[in-house]
């Protein structure tokens, strides 16, 4: 006597009845990435259908994600001006502080997260302010900056924040200026596990964030291990974290089901920019069908664990699930 497992496979109907991951338009947060200037839309070489979008044309794009289901977006600031210590980023009238007001007077119902951190906004492309005699980023120094943008960012109308600099200690320094500021309701959703990943690399050109020196090694986490993988996210749940991410996704499924088997927090995974790139690629080549490829990317991500995704397929995930 064997299993007969086909039995159960063998109805298009009873097939859909025992389905046990479904993917949503309520899992996607998309992510738009902002500079100064008006009617600006500009597309990504290496990341075809991403933009870099002045806020008019922001504003414009969260009408069609809404039109499409999707509720959640993510912003990225692209400032006119940078400097070592990434001043617009601490600015009331900084990229991001200017979007996040204009956003929600046009779109108040839209749930914008933001991303906190200082690559974006500084000369040297750090995650913030740099230690001149260690080369890399001065950890304590960058959690106080890091307290500010969060309580900037929450007074222009964010309604989630999300660092993503790796500093030791964020979440404590993020949730203690908040609550001292009088914001103790808003969630954290930190980039708790990220890594020094190779897949970001289309990223750095929407963005404009590539690193004028070295690399991030020192803060971001060696994609070889795994125990310490688990131990950064359960350190930012102790921390106060509302919610756990895992960054960049496909290459670290065992992360996120390790990690989804040690918290019960709600999380979240990035779907990155060369995880998108290459689908994107290989699809001109010829070589994969899309859309099939891509909705089995998503699906593997909720099956690993992930209750949220992060991820430039929103759009077109979004398109299919609603027809």
């Amino acid at each position: 006597m064997f299993a007969r497992f086909r039995r159960r496979r063998l109805s298009p109907v009873l097939r859909d009845l025992l389905q046990e991951t479904h993917l949503s338009v309520d899992d996607f947060i998309y992510p738009l990435f902002l500079r100064g200037g008006e009617g600006i839309r500009n597309e990504v070489a290496s990341m075809p259908g991403v933009y870099q979008l002045s806020i008019d044309e922001a504003i414009r794009e969260c009408e069609s994600l809404k039109a499409l289901g999707l509720r959640a977006v993510i912003l990225f600031g692209i400032p006119d001006v940078k400097d070592s210590v990434g001043s617009d980023a601490l600015c009331e009238h900084g990229i991001i502080a200017t979007a996040l007001r204009e956003i929600k007077t046009a779109h108040p119902d839209l749930f914008v997260v933001t991303d906190l951190c200082f690559c974006e906004y500084t000369d040297h492309g750090h995650c913030g302010i740099l230690d001149p005699v260690l080369e890399t980023v001065d950890n304590d120094l960058t959690l106080v900056n890091l307290g500010k943008q969060a309580v900037i960012h929450t007074k222009a109308g964010a309604d989630m924040i999300a660092p993503s600099g790796m500093m030791d200690g964020m979440i404590t320094a993020i949730r203690s200026a908040l609550d001292e500021a009088g914001f103790p309701h808003l969630p954290i959703m930190s980039y708790s596990t990220k890594f020094a990943s190779a897949w970001y690399g289309p990223f750095r050109d929407v963005a404009e964030s590539a690193p004028s020196f070295g690399d991030r090694r020192s803060y971001q986490m060696n994609p070889a291990n795994r125990r310490e993988a688990i131990l950064e996210s359960l350190e930012d749940e102790e921390e106060g974290a509302d919610i756990l991410m895992v960054k960049p996704g496909l290459a670290y499924l065992d992360i996120l089901r390790d990690i989804r088997e040690a918290s019960r927090l709600p999380l979240a995974v990035y779907n990155v920019s060369g995880e998108y790139s290459m689908l994107k690629m290989a699809a001109k080549a010829g070589v994969i069908d899309y859309e099939r490829v891509m909705m089995e990317t998503l699906l593997g991500f909720k099956r690993a664990g992930a209750d949220i995704i992060i991820s430039y397929h929103a759009k077109e995930a979004a398109e299919l699930l609603r027809s």
